[in-house]
């Protein structure tokens, strides 16, 4: 009878990365409209399993956040198996394995040892939060994958296929169109975006994930072992899990492969395993020459090492984490917003869109009218790579209500359709030195041919007026009507003149929603 090979426990490893990064990959893209303005699936669950952004959040919104309950899960989860969702759901760390197999990083214990600074970046992204600053989503690895995916890989890759298949539609002879355009009718309904879109920031969010795959360069899984704020919060949690790798003995002499391949320095030099840093790899388990290490539900056997926190950096990480927030600039701008910083509707008051926004980018990646864009500094340092709109680039599209669906911590609010129609966001002006009608004399009603409102909110007034050539012509001047505009920003995006148009918008009358905070809080 032929014994059946049994499959390594690495390769099913291997087969869940994949899994779940196609399924990441699945979801991202249907992060997007697809003719309903009810999404399909929840795109947004990455971010809601997440318990650093759940706590970060919970702490600088001061409230509990139904919407990443399950973000419990995770810890459950991590409590029963230990660090695996690091080493075998994470998206952003089967990116990292896969680009160590370009860039070949060192094996074994390479340097420093900087694995506490994950602690420490944990530490004081909390405390930092708890007195109102949210630094979280600049670290947390969900959202520096998706922000890269959503301002530079996606919008790249949208431009790339879109310009190969249009030099064939336009150089190409008939019989090669027959076979690509088919092609590209596929790839528009399944895998590219809805419309083509353009953001700010999208070289910034690229780089800061190249740093992240680069630093596999110096130490295998770089980012996990050292930087990772959520792996760090994991680390704490897997040191009671149930699940544990149990290492060699002294019968392994001087043999110390184990050591030498763990990808995350979990293995000491006594071969004890600690459960805080190993994510379940198994590739210890299959390649051990003497299979000695295994896997068991047991109680977990003293970890190798220590937290390896001082209590000097413990106290000045808590100190800098509750000080910093008292001298960024962007304290004042959260109490008076900038005039032209413009959000999205269903945005929370300032302060409170600030403390639960994770920085994830998907209203951005959603929104239709490419509308929505990454702030700079706009709203202070702490309100980078939030939502604001840029009515020049796109435009709030008025049947949509998207970017509140995919918000995972409701600092957009989810709106009804009816209720969305009658939210402000701004307040268009015309600057009659640049508007045709006001500064030259020339006809122009773009402005009010687009207007999406029942009503139109801009109204024209006949007004005789000396054109540059001198002659007296009768034209109609517009004007908004206060009580009607919404701030789509639709007029400021068609005024046909170049660079700067002639009707803006200001963040005048927006309707901001204070949210629920906890009691005492």
């Amino acid at each position: 009878m032929v014994r059946k090979r049994k499959i390594p426990g690495y390769l099913w490893r291997r087969l869940s990365q994949l899994l779940f990064f196609v399924l990441f990959l699945f979801l991202f893209i249907k992060t997007d409209y697809t003719g309903s303005d009810e999404l399909e699936y929840a795109v947004n669950i990455l971010f809601r399993i997440d318990p650093l952004l759940a706590l970060a959040a919970i702490f600088a919104g001061k409230t509990i956040v139904a919407l990443m309950l399950p973000a419990l899960f995770t810890l459950v989860f991590t409590l029963v198996f230990g660090r695996s969702f690091c080493g075998w759901i994470c998206p952003m760390g089967a990116l990292v394995d896969g680009a160590a197999a370009v860039i070949r990083p060192p094996q074994g214990t390479v340097g420093k040892d900087l694995r506490p600074v994950k602690y420490y970046l944990l530490i004081f992204i909390l405390v930092a939060a708890l007195l109102g600053l949210p630094l979280a989503g600049y670290l947390d690895p969900f959202s520096l994958l998706v922000r890269a995916f959503s301002f530079a890989v996606y919008p790249a890759f949208d431009f790339a296929v879109s310009s190969f298949f249009t030099f064939t539609y336009l150089h190409a002879p008939d019989w090669v169109n027959a076979v690509s355009e088919p092609v590209y009718d596929f790839l528009k309904n399944t895998v590219l975006p809805f419309s083509h879109r353009v953001y700010g920031l999208g070289l910034l969010s690229l780089l800061l994930l190249a740093l992240v795959l680069l630093l596999n360069h110096w130490q295998r899984r770089f980012f996990c072992r050292n930087l990772c704020p959520l792996g760090g919060l994991l680390a704490l949690v897997s040191r009671f899990s149930w699940l544990a790798a149990r290492g060699g003995d002294e019968q392994c002499g001087k043999c110390r492969q184990c050591r030498t391949i763990c990808r995350m320095g979990a293995i000491a030099e006594d071969r004890r395993i600690s459960p805080a840093d190993c994510n379940l790899c198994l590739d210890c388990v299959a390649l051990c020459p003497r299979q000695k290490i295994h896997l068991s539900f047991q109680r977990p056997q003293p970890a190798a090492g220590s937290y390896g926190i001082t209590r000097r950096a413990f106290a000045g990480t808590v100190a800098t984490g509750a000080l910093l927030p008292l001298f960024l600039p962007g304290r004042l701008l959260a109490r008076r917003p900038d005039p032209l910083l413009i959000r999205p509707p269903g945005a929370l008051a300032e302060d409170e869109f600030l403390g639960r926004c994770v920085r994830c980018g998907e209203c951005m990646k959603v929104c239709i009218g490419n509308a929505l864009q990454p702030a700079l500094l706009e709203a202070g340092i702490e309100g980078m790579f939030t939502p604001l709109v840029r009515s020049r680039i796109g435009y709030c599209e008025y049947n949509c209500t998207l970017c509140g669906q995919v918000c995972p911590t409701g600092a957009i609010t989810k709106l009804a359709l009816p209720a969305k129609h009658a939210t402000v966001i701004g307040r268009a002006f015309f600057d009659k030195n640049l508007c045709l009608p006001y500064a030259k004399g020339i006809p122009c009603i773009v402005c009010e041919e687009h207007c999406p409102t029942p009503d139109k909110a801009i109204k024209f007034r006949p007004q005789q007026v000396v054109n540059s050539r001198g002659e007296t012509v009768t034209v109609l001047q517009p004007f908004v009507l206060d009580e009607l505009c919404i701030g789509c920003g639709i007029c400021e995006n068609k005024c046909p003149l170049p660079g700067l148009a002639a009707v803006r918008l200001t963040g005048e009358g927006a309707a901001r929603q204070a949210g629920q905070t906890l009691p005492g809080w």
